[in-house]
This record gives C-alpha cells, sequence and structure tokens, in this order.
C-alpha cells in the first residue's frame, strides 16, 4: 500500500517570477494562467516566496510601497518535496496555515507546485480503484487474509466492510488500515469473529 507522493499530484509547470517583477506583471500572470500564486525565485531558480491574490488586494489597502515581488511575497517560502507522500505535504500545509507549496528537488529548484486543490483530487478517486487497492493491498497482501471471506464496498468514498475474521485483534488493524487509503473518507465495521483474542481491557 502506498500514499500517492506529492511528484503525484502537483502541478509540474509552476508559474513564476523574480523579486523585481511588477505588480501589474503578477497580476496579468494569475490572470493568463487562471491561478491564485506565483512562486517568486531566485537567479538559481529557488523559491524564495510565494507572492498570491491576498497578497495583491493586502497591496491595495496598504497604498504605495509595494509594487514588486519581493516587496509583495510571502516568505520565506514552505516548500515540500516530489517524494513526500501527500499526507505529508497536506500536514506542512496546516502547519504553516499555506494554501500551496512550491515543490522543490534535491539542489533546492522549483520543480512545480502542490495546492490544495490538487489534494483535494484524492477524494475524487474512483470507488473501484479504492475498492481494488484496499482488496489487494490491505486485505491480501498486508493482512494475507483471502478476499473470498470479506466483502468490501465503496460508494462515494464510504467504505463498508463485512465478513468474518479468524480474530478479533485483527479487526481495529484492518479498520486502521482501510482509513489510510488515499480516497477513503469513511469506514463502516460490519465484520465478525471467530475467536475473541483481546484481553478484557481491550475489548470495547
Amino acid at each position: 500500500m502506498r500514499h500517492r507522493s506529492v511528484a503525484d499530484l502537483m502541478t509540474p509547470t509552476a508559474v513564476s517570477v523574480v523579486p523585481g517583477t511588477t505588480f501589474k506583471e503578477i497580476a496579468r500572470l494569475l490572470d493568463e494562467f487562471d491561478i491564485t500564486a506565483v512562486c517568486v525565485v531566485d537567479e538559481s531558480n529557488r523559491p524564495l516566496g510565494v507572492v498570491s491574490e491576498a497578497d495583491l488586494v493586502r497591496r491595495r489597502a496598504a497604498g504605495a510601497g509595494l509594487d514588486t515581488a519581493g516587496a509583495l511575497m510571502s516568505s520565506p517560502a514552505v516548500v515540500a518535496r516530489p517524494e513526500w507522500s501527500v499526507v505529508r505535504a497536506a500536514r506542512v500545509m496546516d502547519r504553516a496555515g499555506v494554501k500551496r507549496l512550491p515543490v522543490v528537488d534535491a539542489e533546492g529548484q522549483l520543480v512545480g507546485v502542490l495546492s490544495r486543490s490538487d489534494l483535494v483530487q484524492l477524494f475524487l478517486r474512483r470507488d473501484r480503484a479504492i475498492q481494488e487497492e484496499i482488496v489487494e493491498d490491505v486485505v491480501t497482501h498486508t493482512l494475507g487474509l483471502s478476499p473470498s471471506a470479506l466483502s468490501v464496498e465503496v460508494v462515494d468514498g464510504r467504505v463498508t466492510l463485512s465478513g468474518t475474521v479468524r480474530r478479533r485483534s485483527l479487526v481495529p488493524v484492518l479498520l486502521r488500515l482501510c482509513n489510510s487509503v488515499d480516497g477513503v473518507v469513511g469506514v463502516v465495521d460490519r465484520l465478525a469473529y471467530e475467536d475473541d483474542d483481546l484481553p478484557k481491557e481491550g475489548r470495547a
């Protein structure tokens, strides 16, 4: 089972500007490419910060003196790496309070951008793809269970598990692994078990 990586979801052609790019040119780029922010890079294509639509609006309110990307940008840039899982990237986004992450390679050079809207794509995975991953990766490969013993139904990202497992202790493990599959929004437990191998303090 593998979480999707930043490289899987990022936009590989990030629109970037240099610190001296003017307010009007930034506004033109946002409109031309239908994007909400641009990355500000140095002469080596390394991110310095980000200028968003919100930064442009704040400039209007502040008046003169913020007419270049270098003055407008939010910095330092909070970045991600292509090999990161999207779970890690989402946590960094949340912790930093940002809506997008410039993606950099091993040399720190800009190779793409990951936005919140890209992360939403995880929850648009086809139910069939989620079901196949649970049956093949979670049930069969990870837990070594027979797929014929369980029923896995997925509707709009919500998974319903039914059937019988041999040990009760497998139930929470199975639920946790299913919840970690990309695109799953919830898991309904309708599982039965043959042997109650949990100690009394571990029982629901």
